[in-house]
């Protein structure tokens, strides 16, 4: 079926053509330029062609189509010469140190820029003039699609893997001889199909692999929203070269990244959760689908430090005078939107001790192995998975780190750094194995857009949460920590459903915070149904502020998860700037899963919980993946009148307050301590009550009026 995108104008694209190649890996190799305010280097790209994914399983459907056969306007290249007489050649400086990469050759001089930005191409999809086709029986150049925009792209090349030293281990022969585009592209699929064992020697080769020379240049143009890649003569994917390096720079007004200054005045870069996610920061595949793994080493000034998305605690090596480089790598695959990037200098926070009072903590959290250990092979693509390494599953608290500008530091160290280990060992708790095996934290400069963002192996936290007593500090801070199971470790299929990530967190937080304070079951219970009265008191003001059909949380219904034949889609409502202050799929979300706890009972709800994250880890959803299994697993007496289909009409596919929910909250009474705050306000009204100026007496009824209101 092939799906004709028309999106509105605040609809996201996604136009990487994931249904005939995948990306694998990534190597990023990037130097900070703050006086310009630019990344600027190389991102080597490793693919694996979807109709060899798919080959076991029988025939591949690979249509693309083009609306012209005019030529396209692509960058000349230059020819590819494949004989090889000495495969050890390599045209760059190597310095391999945990992966790390130290040199990136030579640089491109040519000031070419491929970034044209086309009034005409403004979606960047209905207007493609590009020629395509990766089937067997067409004539014309395979066409690669990546997502990407305000990126300035100077040179894409074919790289020679056949050169790198100790690579005719993937080529089953000796010595080798001949090298031809086919030879490469096998070589590629040994290396990314390596089993999850050999992880070290496979991002071994990569980082090789990623120095290797050019061999040939390849052509490319960009509009809007892509860049496109062909190689003449390629006419399938399974043709095209599966090892690309990118030659870019990004711009200083590029909407996935913020150059801005700390709070204590110093110069400072980090990813803000743009709606454009990456593809202003790399060129990539941003659908969902597109799940990788990815090495980066980035270059900046020594005084500054580089914090990322990736599972080592990364230290800096010095590269020369004044300059130091940082290396992350990730081998859990993951999609491209969650990479994560912060340069700037700040000063990490260290705990004095670790006190008695953290371990007795930890100790009073710990569940029995049986409340959450699941017996049975993971389900997702394979890699070194911390649920099938029993040390990694009694593991409370992972290794953690927190940091923040200089002027920060006494907050941090007073209200931050001593909620880390409760909270942590609280999610455990509840949900079990932590899917990643560390943690950074980073309070993020004043102007970040929200209190928090979650990304694996690292969370942003805004100022806000150090203000005042803790209690915004540890929920925010496990609102994030939940997000390592659902909306990392456990992803949305469509993005349209983010209810699947921020409703879980929501709920979630609520638990963890309560097993952070160690509250007694009744103080956790008065302080959720007050949490519950406020938020319902948000809900009521979200829809009546903001569009209808922007309140629904499966808005695509029966065709959420549906791309084109190409694999590209949009994502509804996805720049819409109103979209960024909603909380409806925080809200509704929120709801529906308590609604269902209530009818399932705590216990049987949340050992559910951990069966289906270790069912789901790893893996791509959609709202039904967890309803069924929901429904499948709870007794029939506690069933009643759920289905799938009911939840999706009452809760997921209608705008305004769900009718469930009008129901319940219409029947409950107020909570206790609800009633004692509204006792506590009338109270104060009453003693201030008086004769006084009229201005006064204005100010009070205006006080009453709005307390009354919002009940």
């Amino acid at each position: 079926m092939d799906v004709k995108l028309e999106p509105s104008w605040d609809d996201l694209p996604l136009m990487a053509n994931t249904s005939h190649i995948l990306v694998k890996h990534y190597v990023l190799d990037l130097d900070v330029d703050f006086e310009s305010q630019i990344f600027e280097g190389t991102i080597v790209l490793f693919f694996e062609s979807r109709n060899r994914l798919e080959k076991q399983s029988g025939s591949t459907k690979e249509t693309c189509r083009s609306e012209s056969n005019e030529a396209c306007r692509f960058s000349t290249p230059e020819p590819c010469h494949s004989p090889v007489t000495d495969t050890r050649t390599s045209s760059s400086k190597t310095g391999y140190n945990d992966f790390a990469i130290c040199g990136k050759g030579e640089k491109d001089t040519s000031g070419k820029d491929g970034n044209h930005d086309n009034p005409e191409q403004a979606s960047g999809i209905s207007s493609s003039k590009y020629c395509c086709d990766t089937g067997n029986h067409g004539s014309e150049d395979f066409l690669l699609v990546l997502d990407c925009c305000d990126l300035s792209v100077f040179k894409v090349e074919e790289v020679d893997v056949a050169a790198v030293p100790g690579i005719e281990t993937f080529t089953g022969s000796p010595q080798i001889t001949f090298v031809s585009e086919e030879l490469r592209n096998q070589i590629v699929h040994e290396l990314v199909t390596l089993p999850a064992d050999r992880w070290r020697e496979q991002f071994d080769y990569y980082a090789h692999c990623s120095q290797a020379p050019g061999c040939g240049e390849l052509l490319f143009d960009t509009d809007t929203w892509s860049l496109q890649i062909r190689k003449t003569g390629a006419q399938t994917a399974t043709d095209f070269p599966h090892a690309i390096r990118i030659w870019y720079s990004t711009k200083p007004q590029g909407r996935s990244v913020t150059w801005t200054s700390d709070q204590s005045g110093r110069p400072c870069v980090y990813t803000m959760g743009s709606p454009v996610n990456n593809r202003a920061l790399f060129p990539c595949q941003e659908p969902p689908v597109a799940m990788s793994t990815w090495q980066a080493t980035v270059g900046a000034a020594a005084s500054f430090v580089v914090l990322m998305s990736g599972e080592n605690s990364a230290k800096p090596t010095l590269l020369r005078e004044g300059r130091a480089s940082w290396h992350y790598y990730v081998t859990m695959p993951m999609p491209a939107s969650t990479f994560t990037i912060a340069v700037g200098s700040w000063a990490e926070m260290k705990p004095e001790i670790c006190s008695s009072e953290y371990l007795a903590a930890e100790r009073s959290l710990t569940p029995s192995e049986a409340d959450f250990r699941c017996v049975g092979i993971c389900g997702h693509m394979e890699y070194p998975c911390r649920f099938q390494n029993p040390s990694a599953t009694t593991q409370e608290v992972i290794p953690h780190r927190v940091f923040a500008p200089v002027c920060l530091q006494g907050a941090c160290q007073e209200t931050l750094l001593p909620l880390v280990r409760p909270c942590l060992s609280a999610a455990h708790s509840v949900l079990g194995t932590h899917p990643f095996s560390r943690l950074d934290i980073l309070i993020v400069p004043a102007n970040f857009p929200s209190l928090g963002m979650a990304s694996p192996h690292i969370i942003f936290l805004s100022q806000s949460v150090l203000i005042g007593m803790n209690h915004l500090c540890g929920t925010r801070l496990c609102h994030e920590i939940a997000h390592a199971w659902f909306g990392l470790a456990i992803g949305a299929r469509d993005w349209t459903e983010e209810w699947l990530s921020e409703g879980f967190a929501t709920h979630l937080e609520d638990m963890f915070w309560a097993k952070a304070q160690q509250l007694a079951p009744h103080e956790a219970w008065e302080q959720q149904e007050l949490k519950a009265d406020l938020r319902w008191r948000c809900l009521q003001d979200e829809v009546r502020n903001y569009p209808e059909e922007m309140q629904v949380l499966r808005p695509n219904k029966e065709k959420t998860g549906h791309v084109s034949d190409s694999g590209s889609s949009v994502i509804k409502h996805g720049l819409n700037p109103e979209k960024v202050f909603m909380q409806v799929h925080y809200l509704k979300g929120y709801f529906l899963l308590r609604f269902l706890a209530q009818r399932l009972g705590d216990d049987t709800y949340f050992a559910f919980l951990r069966k289906f994250v270790h069912t789901f880890h790893g893996q791509l959803i959609l709202s039904q993946d967890f309803l069924q299994m929901l429904l499948e697993n709870i007794p029939e007496e506690k069933r009643l009148d759920l289905s799938v289909e009911n939840i999706f009409r009452d809760w997921l596919e209608s705008s305004g307050i769900p009718q469930p929910l009008q129901t319940e909250r219409q029947a409950r009474a107020e909570c206790g301590l609800a009633r004692r705050v509204g006792a506590e306000v009338h109270k104060w009204i009453r003693v201030n009550r008086r004769p006084q100026k009229r201005k006064r007496r204005e100010t009070e009824e205006v006080f009453e009026k709005t307390y009354n209101s919002s009940r």
